[in-house]
């Protein structure tokens, strides 16, 4: 279909300039005619390219993005606001979101920091988290589809060749071949897997990668054998190419990179997490090591790749259920050991059902307790007595396969620090102990639990004192004695 003039009338939509002109589709800044109402916000026209020379993907790859971006809403995509009749002029009609592309961002920040890399990777990751949260998986993440608006936030754009696990997947049905950019797609997104949300860490795992040394991990393969190498090759580490990349950064994203989606990050959640929090990161080979993986290492994986089938994926609001990341609330004053005891009993039985999951064992201290002094060695030391008093009571719930990680606040608003926290780092569930009031004090007073449970974004385990600690100071009695 050729460009459209400035101008020009579509089924009540004023065509302006032209802003993008693609592969697969021309993209064009459009408004209401006259006389329809203003929806408060800038908008694109997206219309698929259909040449004779054009491949079946393009049409394709339209009807899943019309079918999707309907079912999709919230702050990291762009509003739906209209499509066009498929036996006419096909279009999509989106919000248009201003702000800069990750693409062009690198282009301008060569040489970005440590931080920077883990602020935008972070951001990114919160989008992805809440676009499988919805049950789609993009499947085409690369800069130029990552856009930050002003504030930091990420918008990821373009759904033609994502998965919506409650939709036909009319790619797989019409095409029967991988489909994507080659540079970031997913190893097994090459042996027809298509639904797995940790494909799109894997992109988020390539788009670091570039970030941090200027190079793509598998540079621009253009043969299915180059593609096919990802099944077993990994790239060279991050140190080797930037010696300036510290180890915590290189283990998230070589992490991220691994073959095997298995051996990645469960979940978006899990990777944001990670990057907030890097000096919680345990670092371990992956992390170390500058000299790359040895033959032996590549030659094993060439041998299991040979013969290698992928089972279907299960629904990704599924899987990000399995593996949470749950909060504890850990008090430090007017606490018995009775209720301690009994809220690590209760996160225990959390962690046991849900093989994977993360804990954040959280406090919240007054900020007096700092500011007091001027010394920053006194800051340093009250947080380093929490956070030992935090490991000292997590220590029996070091179980194999969970991650755990210690963080000390500073509020005067327990409650509200607390939220912060959880809506900040996408928790999944919370543990605290209930309140200790009668219930005739709780109807006039609003104790932290009840503060929290009312506005928690996700599950609340309220846990009373379970064991009757009290009787084991108690005398025996008489018939005991006697006994």
């Amino acid at each position: 279909m050729k460009l459209l003039e400035s101008g020009t009338e579509l089924d009540g939509f004023t065509i302006e300039e032209c802003i993008h002109s693609g592969g697969m589709a021309h993209i064009y800044r459009v408004h209401y005619a006259e006389g329809q109402r203003d929806p408060g916000f800038a908008m694109a026209m997206k219309i698929p390219r259909m040449t004779t020379g054009d491949g079946a993907e393009n049409i394709i790859s339209f009807e899943i993005e019309c079918q999707i971006m309907q079912a999709l809403h919230g702050n990291h995509v762009p509003r739906f606001v209209a499509a066009g009749d498929l036996s006419r002029v096909p279009y999509l009609v989106m919000e248009y979101v201003s702000g800069q592309t990750l693409e062009h961002w690198m282009q301008a920040n060569p040489q970005p920091s440590a931080e920077q890399i883990a602020k935008l990777g972070a951001a990114m990751a919160h989008a992805l988290h809440a676009l499988h949260q919805q049950n789609t998986v993009h499947l085409d993440l690369k800069p130029a589809n990552v856009l930050f608006k002003g504030d930091g936030s990420v918008v990821l754009l373009d759904f033609g060749l994502s998965c919506h696990a409650c939709y036909p997947d009319l790619l797989a049905e019409q095409l029967r071949k991988a489909v994507g950019s080659p540079a970031w797609i997913a190893p097994e997104q090459l042996v027809g897997v298509r639904g797995d949300p940790r494909s799109d860490i894997f992109a988020v795992g390539v788009m670091l990668y570039q970030l941090c040394t200027g190079r793509l991990p598998f540079g621009t393969p253009q043969t299915d054998a180059g593609l096919r190498q990802r099944l077993w090759v990994d790239p060279v580490p991050l140190r080797k190419h930037n010696p300036n990349i510290p180890p915590w950064l290189q283990e998230v994203v070589m992490r991220c990179l691994e073959p095997e989606a298995a051996e990645r990050y469960p979940s978006a959640a899990h990777l944001a997490f990670d990057l907030m929090h890097p000096e919680q990161i345990t670092v371990t080979e992956r992390g170390n090591n500058i000299a790359g993986t040895r033959f032996r290492t590549h030659f094993k994986r060439w041998i299991k790749a040979a013969g290698m089938h992928y089972q279907p994926s299960p629904m990704p609001v599924q899987q990000i259920e399995e593996v949470p990341i749950v909060m504890v609330a850990v008090p430090h004053m007017d606490v018995t050991d009775a209720t301690l005891y009994s809220i690590r009993q209760a996160v225990a039985r959390t962690l046991g059902t849900r093989p994977g999951a993360r804990l954040a064992c959280v406090t919240v201290i007054s900020s007096g307790l700092t500011s007091a002094s001027d010394d920053k060695k006194s800051e340093s030391n009250v947080h380093r007595r929490y956070l030992t008093m935090l490991r000292q009571w997590a220590q029996p719930l070091d179980y194999p396969g969970h991650q755990t990680s210690y963080h000390v606040l500073e509020s005067g608003d327990v409650a509200r620090a607390l939220l912060d926290y959880a809506r900040g780092n996408n928790v999944s569930v919370i543990v605290l102990g209930a309140a200790t009031h009668g219930l005739k004090t709780q109807r006039f007073v609003a104790t932290v639990p009840i503060k929290v449970a009312m506005d928690a974004p996700c599950t609340i385990i309220l846990v009373k004192q379970m064991l009757p600690f009290k009787w084991l100071g108690e005398p025996k009695s008489e018939s005991n004695a006697a006994a």
